[in-house]
């Protein structure tokens, strides 16, 4: 993201910015880099598939900050991968820096992998502040920067790209955005947040008054997602650039210097492009002058979406989905955050990359448990221009490229649709979705991917459905094998968000004794994790199982929306702290007591026993209790063996489930 080295050179000269203090006006935040750089930089959890109930409280306090200043935040988030191309490789080769960082992360080393639930979280945050967003259709630079200069406002990132575009009010660094240190002014009563406010005219100042529109040509030839820089190291051979002075720290700083100078010398574009090419091969001018010349397209604020029109009035229509024709509902899900960038890729460009994730690299990837949904994820999305081939047509044209991992490496394969339209009807086109189709249709289509009936989730409480036939997939699916400790520990983390959301509601003056029950379950909580927070080396085999969890959820959260809802989203705010869940499931390994947890408040002890036998019931009765046979046989024949069987833990015979928590 961004240009090679530019934000380090950048930070490191106070001359190129503007002090200021935020307030009293609008901000337009570039919405992935603030949930990135939200969670990296407040220490949450990175290595038990993450703390979203933090991270709630993060993305919480961030917004009231803003709003105690009177900053009135409209956020703006990325969509699906660019269509040209271009940046395929880029992609390709972030995809394989993640996949070695979750390696390292997993074997206890450092490393920088957002856990997946990350940006649906952010969204849902935002929903429920009432902060205004919308998820651009591809990437949203040039919009951000048509409606900050639109309204005259600031511009919110750690993006360098954001360095190269004419902002009129200025670029403010997010890592230099002091908004847990608001300021007061007594005079007034009015409050503010320092802010460093970058300027693309004081940098062309201090560089001889360099012609602003050379800044994107000076982009693409340090280096940039669109290009790469080893394409140009031939021009940088036999170039001779002014050199940097001693403060200046490394090799790429300097030559940053040098060619802000040299390219100084020219009037435009045309000139300075001319004296690039001159340095290249004859043969290979041609070839490069396009390259660069489709690259710097990117900073063109040419055909933007007039993102004022979506604030105001709702309205969006990107100009290339529109050369698509894609059906209008789609659209508008996509900028309401109501379909995930995922979806768009999967419909657009046919090729997806699925999410990096810290698991036991010498297994199959996590998401193999949830291939057989994505199949009809992608029968659906594709359904709207094949349903009147021919079969033949059909398994020769219809697929989707996954790129994953196999055990360190990127992989890519190719997921044939065509054997999943036993489930899709010929005439259940994309466009029929939301308006024509009945509630019964849909749901019965969510339920055929769970693998469900709807009888089998009759009882369950609306809200809960969902997420009990997901926790039902999982347990059928996965591998290696859900244990019975697993599900409880899952359950006693969704029960444990279910207690901080009651807690944190104005206290009801009836119920005085039952929210003292609850608060004192909430500090109980706090102290496993803090417990928690003191993991050795990491089980492997438990962190696999839950991150199987953390696809099955994130891929019917998917299938749900688009099937327009026909079960309710559940609220993922709270649902899942993964350092609590892994906490709670090496601590039910050892003794079921830590079950107990909420006996002390018989609502949330009631919670979680009904949540229990919601999934029990969706479940062979026999599901768990057979691999305690197994595992008994297995004992047995050991002891047959002439192997001897000492110390065992002492067990409730009369426990069906008991001897699980020995199986470790």
């Amino acid at each position: 993201m961004g240009i090679q080295g530019f934000m380090s050179f950048v930070c490191s000269h106070s001359h190129f910015f503007l002090e200021l203090k935020l307030k009293n006006t609008k901000l337009i935040i570039d919405g992935n880099n603030l949930y990135h750089t939200l969670y990296f930089d407040s220490g949450l959890d990175l290595v038990h598939g993450g703390d979203y109930d933090r991270f709630t409280d993060v993305l919480t306090k961030f917004f009231e900050s803003l709003s105690v200043c009177n900053i009135q935040a409209y956020v703006v988030f990325d969509g699906g991968c660019d269509i040209s191309d271009k940046k395929l490789e880029t992609q390709k080769q972030r995809f394989k820096d993640k996949i070695k960082m979750a390696q390292n992360l997993s074997e206890g080393r450092g490393g920088s992998v957002l856990p997946s639930l990350s940006r649906k979280v952010c969204i849902q945050v935002l929903r429920d502040l009432q902060v205004p967003f919308v998820q651009c259709f591809s990437e949203a630079d040039r919009e951000i920067v048509a409606l900050a200069n639109l309204w005259n406002c600031p511009v919110l990132s750690f993006d360098s790209d954001f360095c190269i575009f004419d902002l009129k009010a200025g670029f403010c660094i997010l890592n230099s955005f002091q908004w847990k240190n608001i300021v007061s002014v007594k005079e007034t009563r009015e409050c503010y947040i320092p802010a460093r406010c970058f300027s693309a005219q004081k940098l062309c100042h201090v560089y001889n008054n360099i012609n602003i529109v050379l800044l994107p040509l000076f982009a693409v030839l340090t280096g940039n997602d669109y290009i790469s820089l080893s394409a140009m190291e031939t021009f940088f051979t036999k170039v001779h650039l002014p050199g940097g002075n001693a403060s200046h720290s490394g090799r790429r700083h300097v030559r940053i210097h040098g060619l802000l100078n040299w390219l100084s010398k020219f009037r435009d574009v045309e000139e300075a492009m001319e004296n690039v090419l001159n340095y290249l091969r004859v043969r290979d001018r041609d070839t490069i002058r396009q390259l660069l010349y489709s690259a710097m397209e990117e900073y063109s604020l040419q055909e933007t979406v007039n993102l004022e029109q979506y604030f105001l009035r709702g309205l969006y229509s990107s100009p290339t989905a529109v050369k698509l024709n894609l059906p209008d509902w789609v659209q508008k899900a996509l900028a309401r955050g109501e379909l995930s960038p995922l979806l768009s890729d999967a419909l657009v460009l046919r090729r997806v990359f699925l999410h990096a994730q810290v698991e036991d690299i010498k297994k199959p990837s996590a998401h193999f448990i949830t291939k057989p949904v994505r199949k009809l994820i992608y029968a659906l999305l594709l359904n709207e221009s094949h349903g009147l081939q021919h079969e033949a047509q059909r398994s020769k044209e219809l697929h989707v490229e996954e790129f994953d991992r196999l055990e360190a490496n990127l992989r890519r394969s190719t997921v044939e649709i065509s054997n999943a339209y036993g489930d899709i009807s010929e005439d259940l086109s994309l466009s029929k979705l939301p308006q024509v189709l009945p509630l019964e249709t849909r749901l019965n289509l969510l339920l055929r991917g769970l693998d469900l009936r709807a009888e089998d989730l009759q009882f369950v409480l609306p809200s809960y459905k969902l997420i009990v036939g997901i926790v039902s997939y999982w347990i059928r699916r996965a591998e290696p094998k859900v244990k019975l400790y697993h599900l409880k520990a899952l359950i006693m983390g969704i029960v444990c968000g279910e207690a901080f959301n009651i807690d944190n509601k104005p206290v009801c003056a009836s119920s005085d004794e039952h929210e003292e029950s609850i608060t004192l379950v909430c500090e109980q909580i706090r102290r496993l994790r803090i417990e928690g927070a003191q993991h050795r080396r990491l089980n492997l085999e438990d962190a696999h199982i839950l991150c199987q969890w953390q696809c099955c959820l994130l891929m019917f959260m998917h299938f749900n929306q688009l099937l327009s809802t026909p079960l309710a989203e559940p609220d993922i705010t709270r649902l899942y702290s993964g350092s609590f869940v892994y906490h709670m499931t090496q601590k039910l390994k050892i003794s079921s007591s830590s079950e107990d947890l909420f006996k002390s408040c018989p609502s949330m002890e009631k919670l979680y026993q009904d949540r229990i036998h919601d999934v029990m019931s969706t479940i062979p009765k026999d599901h768990f209790k057979s691999r305690i046979k197994s595992s008994s046989a297995k004992s047995k024949k050991k002891v047959k063996a002439g192997s001897k069987l000492e110390n065992q833990p002492e067990c409730d015979l009369g426990n069906r489930f008991a001897t699980l928590l020995m199986e470790d």
